[in-house]
This record gives C-alpha cells, sequence and structure tokens, in this order.
C-alpha cells in the first residue's frame, strides 16, 4: 500500500476488499438474485459497509493513542 494513505485509510480498504470478496462469494452461491442492479447493490453495501466500519473504528483507535500520548507527554 502506498505510504501517504493514513493507517486508518489502509484499515479500511484492507476491510472493503475482504467484504467485497465475502459478498462475490455470495453472489456465486445463488444468494443473491442475478440481474446486474441487485449485484451492484450487493458489492456496494458490503465493500462500502465493511470499509466504513473498520475506517471508523481505526480512526477512533489512532485518535484515542494520540491523545493518550499527549497526556504522557503532558505528565512528564
Amino acid at each position: 500500500m502506498p505510504k501517504y494513505l493514513s493507517t486508518p485509510l489502509k484499515v479500511g480498504l484492507v476491510f472493503g476488499v475482504l467484504g467485497l470478496a465475502l459478498t462475490v462469494v455470495g453472489i456465486v452461491r445463488g444468494n443473491v438474485p442475478l440481474h446486474p442492479a441487485n449485484i451492484a447493490m450487493a458489492l456496494l453495501i458490503g465493500g462500502g459497509v465493511w470499509f466504513a466500519v473498520s475506517w471508523a473504528v481505526a480512526t477512533a483507535a489512532v485518535d484515542v493513542e494520540r491523545d493518550w500520548e499527549e497526556e504522557e507527554d503532558a505528565m512528564l
């Protein structure tokens, strides 16, 4: 992954791709009607939700870690 991407964005992209892969498995197994709109919506929801949730959790973790380090530096 490129170094200019933030850590939360990298995490989001990895989990978004995993969500897309799981969605493709579901499509292949026949869990989604084979209409282009249904497939597109499944891919959008599958990859998009996994991306958004993992990005939000990673962003919160980075923010908490940064705040914690600032508190420790202020105490010294």
